[in-house]
This record gives C-alpha cells, sequence and structure tokens, in this order.
C-alpha cells in the first residue's frame, strides 16, 4: 500500500530566488509546473516551455491566479527536439525577461514496453526528446547568455536509472545520457562559472505516471523502501535546493530522490 506522503511546508527563506530568472522546460504540468510554482514564490520569474500551447496557457493562468503577476510568467510553445525552436525561445526568453539565470530541462515522456517491442521509430522519438532534446536547451542557453555572463545553473531532470531501467529500456539509454552530459558539461563549462547538476526522481505521482498502468506503479512503490510515491513539490525542492545560494560548490552531481529504490527491490520480474 501507497503510504501517503507527509506534508510539504515551505522551507526556502522567501525571496531567495528574488531578481532570478529560469527557464522550465515541460513547464506546463507535473514536475515543471511545481517548480515554476515555487521558484515563483520564492521570488523567481520564469520562462515555461512545451509542445501544448493550451496546457501553457492553463499553467499561466493557474500561477497568475494564485498571486503571480502576469510579467513574472513568460509561456511559449517549443519543441525541444528542433533547434531551431529552442533557439528563438531562448532569444525570446532574454528578450521578455532580460537574462536567464537558471535552466531546468524537465521536459521528457516515454512509454512502459519490453525492450524487444519498442519499434525503431518509437525507440529514437525518446531519445530525441530526452537526450538530444536536453543537449539543445543547454546548448543554447549556454551560448546565448551564461558563457557570455560568465555563470549559471542548468539542472537536469533524468531518472532512477542505476539498476538498468527494465521496461524503460528507452528513457533508461536517454536518461543515462544525460547523467554523462551533464558531468561533461560541469567539466567544460566551469571555467564560465556554469554549474551544471542532475536529480534523479524515482516513482513520484505526477500527470506523467498517471498515464502508466496501474499494476506497474504499485509494484514500483511495494519496492521501494519508504513505501510511498514521491511528490512533485519534493522533486521542485530539490531543484530548487540545486538553484539557490546553497548549491555554490555543487557540479556533476546527481541527487538521487528515489525513497531509496535504487538500494533495494525489483520492478521486474525475471520468468
Amino acid at each position: 500500500m501507497d503510504t501517503p506522503a507527509p506534508e510539504t511546508q515551505a522551507v526556502f527563506a522567501e525571496g531567495i530566488l528574488r531578481d532570478q530568472v529560469a527557464i522550465i522546460t515541460g513547464g506546463g504540468s507535473g514536475i515543471g509546473f511545481a517548480t515554476a510554482r515555487e521558484m515563483i514564490r520564492l521570488g523567481a520569474r520564469v520562462a515555461l516551455c512545451g509542445r501544448t500551447g493550451s496546457k501553457l496557457d492553463a499553467a499561466k493562468a493557474e500561477l497568475v491566479s494564485a498571486g503571480a503577476s502576469g510579467d513574472r510568467v513568460f509561456t511559449r510553445v517549443c519543441d525541444i527536439r528542433e533547434p531551431a525552436q529552442v533557439e528563438d525561445f531562448v532569444r525570446a526568453t532574454i528578450g521578455e525577461l532580460g537574462k536567464i539565470d537558471t535552466l531546468v530541462n524537465n521536459a521528457g515522456g516515454q512509454f512502459p514496453s519490453p525492450a524487444q517491442l519498442i519499434s525503431p521509430n518509437g525507440f529514437l522519438a525518446v531519445i530525441k526528446n530526452n537526450l538530444v532534446g536536453t543537449f539543445h536547451m543547454c546548448r543554447e542557453v549556454a551560448n546565448q547568455w551564461m558563457i557570455p555572463q560568465k555563470g549559471g545553473r542548468v539542472i537536469n531532470v533524468i531518472a532512477n536509472i542505476y539498476r538498468g531501467f527494465p521496461g524503460m529500456a528507452h528513457t533508461g539509454a536517454a536518461r543515462a545520457g544525460v547523467e554523462n552530459l551533464t558531468m561533461t558539461l560541469a567539466v567544460e563549462w566551469a571555467q564560465f562559472g556554469i554549474l551544471v547538476n542532475a536529480v534523479a526522481p524515482g516513482v513520484i505521482k505526477s500527470s506523467g505516471t498517471a498515464q502508466y498502468p496501474p499494476q506497474i506503479l504499485e509494484r514500483a512503490i511495494k519496492e521501494t523502501p519508504i513505501k510511498r510515491a514521491g511528490t512533485c513539490e519534493e522533486v521542485a525542492a530539490t531543484i530548487v535546493f540545486l538553484a539557490s545560494p546553497a548549491a555554490q560548490f555543487f557540479t556533476g552531481s546527481t541527487l538521487r530522490l528515489d525513497g531509496g529504490q535504487a538500494l533495494w527491490g525489483h520492478t521486474w520480474e525475471i520468468p
């Protein structure tokens, strides 16, 4: 049985991200939206992108209704798999919000399937979205703003990939690639004052995992030592920590946020 998550409390000092600007990909729902909401609460302005305009409009409306002024939320449709769209979105963000302090690469997508049943096009689609799209965003934000300005934070959202990812071979390969990209960029871009880190969520209750068959989530929760799923707000808090002044000596790190799942249990039956 899924143990209820403890009530989330505000733990960061008010105004800790005042005057900061963050790009959040996949910001219209789930972890991305929770991160946007928390960053705004702490004083930041945010630029959200995604592939569905109506979802972004709804997200902005909800943030504004919760108290954010409209000029603190910029949204734009952008397919991160397309370099030209990424270039335009980054340029537009700088034009609208004036700078970029933090990039949160949260956008991604996958579907559960045994590897032999994943089509070549299905595999490629997940790789392009989760790995290639992340590289496009990193490269464009670095070249247009962070390298010239000599500073910034990049935070990549990956997954619990530490004992393989049975049932998710496509995203396991992509997320492992992003983790290596995180470490590589941390070294290459240290000279520019750019800190590059990742967070690796385990089982998280979100709009994405809600689309999976219930038995998959039930088994994953059962095999998690803490015996519950995480929340989008818990992931958002970890992302905010890496964007905050408290994380100025973190780079090339991945923070696992999985209730101990990487250390114990199994989610795939071997016949």
